[in-house]
C-alpha cells in the first residue's frame, strides 16, 4: 500500500496542475483533460510493477464424492406386459339339430362340471330312438328264425334229404340276418347318443358368458356357439421375453437355473397389486419370428375371479434368492465414442477413465460386468469439475440403495429354462 501511494505521489507531482503557483496554466476541464490519461497509465504501471515478481499458488485438489466398489446382494426383478388366459376355454355348440327348449343358467354365473346349461327339444330324437329299438327287435327276430332254419337244414342234410347247396343258402341267410342285427344295434346306439346330445352340460367348472341364442331358436352344429365357458381358477398369465434377453442369458455358455427360483406377481390396470403370487410353469420352445420373443407362462390362483380371460396386466418376476453383483450408480456412467465409462480415483489420487460393460439396471444402479473390480473408487459427485489425470480429494459417500432390478439379465437367467 505504501509503494502504491509513493508511486502515485511521484506521478502526481509531475503533473502541471499539481503546481498551484502557475497562474498562466489553463483552467477548468480544458486544463485537466490531457492529464487524466497520463494519470491512468501511471497507475497501471505501478500496479504491473508491484505484481510482476509474484507467482500463482498451486490449486488444491478438488474434493469429489466417491464410492468404493463392493459385491452387493441384489434381488433381480423384471417387468413385462402380460395377458391373462383361461386354463380352459370352450365354445358350447349343439351337436344335433333341434329347437332350443330351455336355458338353465344366468349369463356370467359360475358353473360346475356337469351342470345342465341348454336343452333341445327331444320329441323327434326320442321317436328316432323308438324306431331304432323296433328295427333292432325285428332284425333279432329274423335272425332267430334263420338260425332255426339253418339248424333244420343241417339235420336234413345228414339224412340226405336236402342238398349241400340248400344248406349253404341257409347258413348264408343266417349270417346276413346277424349282420342286420348288428346294424340295427348300431343305429339304436346312435339314436341314444343323439338324444343325449339334446342336454348340453358344462365340461368343466368355470364361468359362462352370454347366450347367443334365445329359447325356440333352431340350432345345430353349423349354427355357431351357444355360449362360451372358461375356467378361471387357476388361471394363466403369458408374457413375451425378448430375443436379445435370451441371447444375453446364454452368453458365455451359461445354463438356466431352476424356475422355482422365481416368484411372479401382478399389478392390475388400476395400479393395485394382485394378492396372489404365481409360478412359471412353461417356457416356449420356439422364438416368434414376427416379434423376436419367447413366450413364458405363469400360473396363478384366482379364487375370487379377479383375473379375467384376455385382461392385460403388468408382470413382475423376482428372484427369491439374492445374487451378488458389482453396482454403480447410473449418474456415474458416461458415454463417449468408445462406449460407456466411469471416472475412478487411481494412484496418487489422480483421476483415471475406466471403460466398462454394463449389465442389468437395478433402480438407480447398474450392474458392471467388466472394467471394475472390488475396492475400486468411482467418482459419483463432482464429475463436471474433473478430468482424467487431475488430482482430487476423494471423499467416501454412502452408496447403499435398494437393489431391485427392472431389466435383470440374471433373473432372465433364472426364468428361462432352455430345453
Amino acid at each position: 500500500m505504501v509503494a502504491f501511494w509513493t508511486c502515485r505521489n511521484a506521478w502526481f507531482q509531475h503533473l502541471p496542475f499539481a503546481k498551484r503557483g502557475d497562474e498562466n496554466a489553463p483552467s477548468g476541464p480544458r486544463r485537466l483533460r490531457p492529464w487524466f490519461l497520463v494519470l491512468a497509465l501511471g497507475l497501471a504501471a505501478c500496479s504491473e510493477d508491484k505484481s510482476a515478481p509474484q507467482q500463482a499458488a498451486p490449486l488444491p485438489p478438488i474434493p469429489v464424492g466417491v464410492i468404493k466398489i463392493t459385491e452387493r446382494p441384489t434381488h433381480p426383478q423384471l417387468s413385462f406386459v402380460g395377458r391373462v388366459e383361461a386354463t380352459d376355454s370352450v365354445d358350447l355348440i349343439a351337436r344335433v339339430d333341434g329347437f332350443l327348449d330351455k336355458r338353465t343358467f344366468t349369463e356370467g354365473q359360475a358353473v360346475k362340471t356337469g351342470d345342465l346349461l341348454f336343452a333341445l327339444q327331444k320329441d323327434a330324437l326320442q321317436a328316432a330312438l323308438d324306431g331304432a329299438q323296433a328295427n333292432l327287435a325285428k332284425a333279432q327276430a329274423d335272425a332267430d328264425n334263420l338260425k332255426l332254419q339253418t339248424e333244420r337244414a343241417r339235420s336234413l342234410y345228414k339224412q340226405k334229404t336236402v342238398s349241400q347247396a340248400m344248406l349253404d343258402d341257409r347258413v348264408a341267410a343266417e349270417k346276413q340276418a346277424l349282420a342286420v342285427v348288428q346294424q340295427a344295434q348300431a343305429s339304436l346306439e346312435q339314436a341314444q347318443i343323439n338324444l343325449g346330445y339334446t342336454d348340453i352340460r358344462a365340461p368343466f367348472s368355470g364361468r359362462i358368458g352370454m347366450a347367443n341364442f334365445s329359447v325356440g331358436a333352431l340350432v345345430g352344429p353349423s349354427s355357431g356357439p351357444l355360449a362360451t365357458i372358461v375356467s378361471q381358477d387357476p388361471i394363466y398369465v403369458t408374457f413375451p421375453v425378448s430375443d436379445k434377453t435370451i441371447l444375453d442369458l446364454t452368453e458365455g455358455g451359461r445354463t438356466a437355473t431352476d424356475r422355482s427360483n422365481v416368484a411372479v406377481s401382478l399389478t392390475l390396470s388400476n395400479g393395485m397389486t394382485y394378492p396372489q403370487t404365481g409360478a412359471i410353469d412353461f417356457t416356449g420352445i420356439k422364438i416368434n419370428p414376427n416379434t423376436d420373443t419367447l413366450m413364458v407362462r405363469a400360473q396363478f390362483p384366482n379364487p375370487n375371479n379377479v383375473l379375467i380371460d384376455g385382461q392385460y396386466v403388468q408382470v413382475t418376476a423376482a428372484s427369491k434368492y439374492p445374487v451378488e453383483a458389482l453396482l454403480v450408480p447410473q449418474k456415474a456412467i458416461m458415454t463417449d465414442q468408445s462406449g460407456n465409462y466411469v471416472l475412478a480415483v487411481g494412484e496418487d489420487n489422480k483421476v483415471i477413465q475406466r471403460q466398462i460393460t454394463q449389465g442389468s439396471t437395478f433402480g438407480s444402479n447398474v450392474v458392471v460386468k467388466s472394467g471394475l473390480a472390488v475396492g475400486d473408487q468411482v467418482v459419483v459427485d463432482g464429475l463436471q469439475r474433473i478430468r482424467p489425470g487431475q488430482k482430487v480429494d476423494p471423499q467416501i459417500v454412502d452408496a447403499t440403495t435398494p437393489a431391485q432390478s427392472h431389466v435383470g439379465g440374471e433373473l432372465i437367467h433364472a426364468v428361462i429354462r432352455l430345453h
